[in-house]
């Protein structure tokens, strides 16, 4: 009776084997699962990224507005009768005093 009962245990531990450890098993199911979801996150985001360029492609085919943006920033252009002013904004500090421009004068090296 008592070797009935291993042969009965072995069996079902060799039963349970496929299960588990097998090529379609649990672990291999719980990593497709994992897979699954690190995919579907991927999609989630560049699907937002393909609405927003889709937004961006109508706007562009319907309204000149998007257009002329685009032109005046990237391809700096700008209406006839317009003037075109542009700060730089690291240029605009100023010395204190006359003393400090007469010293950057001086201290520039001259070539002879």
């Amino acid at each position: 009776m008592r070797t009935l009962g291993i042969v009965l245990a072995l069996l079902l531990v060799l039963i349970q084997y496929p299960l588990w450890l097998g090529k379609g098993g649990w672990l291999r199911v719980w990593e497709l699962d994992r897979q699954l979801h690190g995919q579907q996150e991927v999609n989630a985001r560049l699907a937002s990224r393909n609405g927003a360029l889709q937004a961006e492609v109508d706007d562009l085919r319907a309204g000149k507005q998007a257009l002329e943006e685009r032109a005046r920033y990237e391809l700096g252009m700008v209406k006839p009768g317009e003037i075109f002013v542009q700060i730089n904004e690291a240029g605009t500090r100023r010395p204190a005093s006359e003393e400090q421009i007469r010293t950057a004068a001086v201290a520039a090296p001259t070539r002879h």
